[in-house]
């Protein structure tokens, strides 16, 4: 019967451990219990939450429609803003001092403004620009023109003021990823005759991914919850539902636990979906480790 070298280990050096008794973790935890299972039952036997209403609200099509304008405004901001994030983040590490100075610009006042002052500035941004027009610039003849209040929707202001701003924040996320890829590893493909272009997207980003997707993934979180300030400008949006139906039924927390019930639901699904989007640019850097763990075990002895 052949013996392992874990076995030849444990018969050299016994170990008898014992699992220390912990009485304090024990109670803390047995408090911790208790503490969640009273809160559980104080909200559920509380019959000013008014769950039936909970119930009957939770898949109106009222609801389920502000819950289709969340998840559109989200995933649209959230891809507008990337593709800002990555221009800015290329232009700011950029050798043209134009192109840095005017990431930096960018990035610094969209990061510097509040969130709900460019939302109300885009809504009302009719009050500025009375018309937007394409034609000869500086006073020239215009060949198109549009009001700007029937450009400017509630959504369109929502979107713009959202994806704007997330922009300026995946600047940074995308400008950290990128540095954080080896340097050597420029200097080698520029040596193999790669583009500038060809490196960035063939060498520098797809392992930059794995630095830049696990705040990206926290930034969609976010956005899920941030979409609810769209309700100062009417953007139809989960919130903004929720309150134009307790204006007329009254029944204000009841509906907040239904908006709350939804963005948990969201936030869940895209928790999930960032671990496995996070595993999946993880595969090579496990790979890479164990093949480094496999080759770092000690040589053993050839047989004389």
């Amino acid at each position: 019967m052949e013996v392992t070298r874990e076995q030849e280990a444990a018969a050299e050096l016994p170990i008898e451990a014992v699992r220390p008794v912990r009485p304090g973790r024990w109670l803390g935890a047995a408090a911790a219990l208790l503490f969640l299972v009273w809160l559980a039952y104080t909200v559920i036997v509380n019959e000013n939450l008014h769950w039936d209403v909970i119930v009957a609200y939770l898949t109106d099509g009222r609801i389920l429609g502000g819950l289709w304008v969340t998840v559109q405004l989200t995933v649209l901001s959230m891809a507008i803003g990337l593709v800002l994030g990555v221009l800015a983040a290329v232009m700011q590490l950029s050798d043209n001092p134009v192109l840095r100075g005017t990431s930096a610009l960018y990035t610094w006042f969209f990061r510097g403004t509040p969130l709900l002052v460019q939302l109300i500035f885009w809504f009302n941004i009719g009050l500025v620009f009375p018309t937007f027009a394409i034609g000869v610039p500086f006073g020239g003849p215009k060949l198109i023109e549009w009001q700007a209040n029937e450009v400017i929707t509630p959504f369109t202001a929502a979107l713009l003021g959202l994806a704007i701003n997330e922009g300026a924040y995946m600047a940074e996320i995308v400008r950290a990823g990128i540095r954080s890829v080896d340097p050597g590893q420029r200097e080698a493909a520029e040596s193999l005759g790669m583009s500038h272009r060809q490196v960035l997207r063939r060498v520098v980003l797809p392992q930059a991914m794995r630095v830049i997707i696990p705040p990206t993934g926290n930034q969609f979180i976010s956005m899920l919850k941030t979409t609810s300030m769209v309700s100062v400008i009417a953007g139809a949006e989960l919130l903004t539902v929720a309150q134009r139906i307790y204006l007329g039924n009254f029944e204000v927390i009841a509906m907040l636990v239904v908006a709350s019930i939804w963005y948990v639901v969201l936030t869940t699904i895209a928790s999930v979906g960032q671990h496995f989007v996070e595993k999946r640019f993880e595969r090579g850097h496990v790979r890479l480790s164990s093949r480094v763990r496999r080759n770092l075990r000690p040589l053993q002895k050839e047989p004389s």
